[in-house]
């Protein structure tokens, strides 16, 4: 797997020095953000069977993200 780096420090798969941890990332566009995918989080399956674009970087969302528990 590429080295995945990540800047929330609040995700359960952040490690220090901006490592993300996780075995899966999945990354949508914006327009998505709010849909579920019946996605298991960083575990092991998400519906990916489709594709988009996107124009810039900031029209993307990381839907990996879990917050860290205490």
């Amino acid at each position: 797997m590429p080295e995945v780096k990540c800047s929330v420090s609040n995700c359960n798969y952040w490690e220090q020095g901006n490592q993300c941890k996780a075995d899966v990332v999945m990354i949508e566009i914006d327009q998505h953000a709010t849909a579920q995918f019946n996605a298991e989080f960083a575990g092991e399956s998400f519906d990916s069977n489709h594709q988009d674009t996107a124009v810039k970087v900031k029209d993307t969302c990381c839907h990996t993200f879990e917050k860290k528990r205490k």
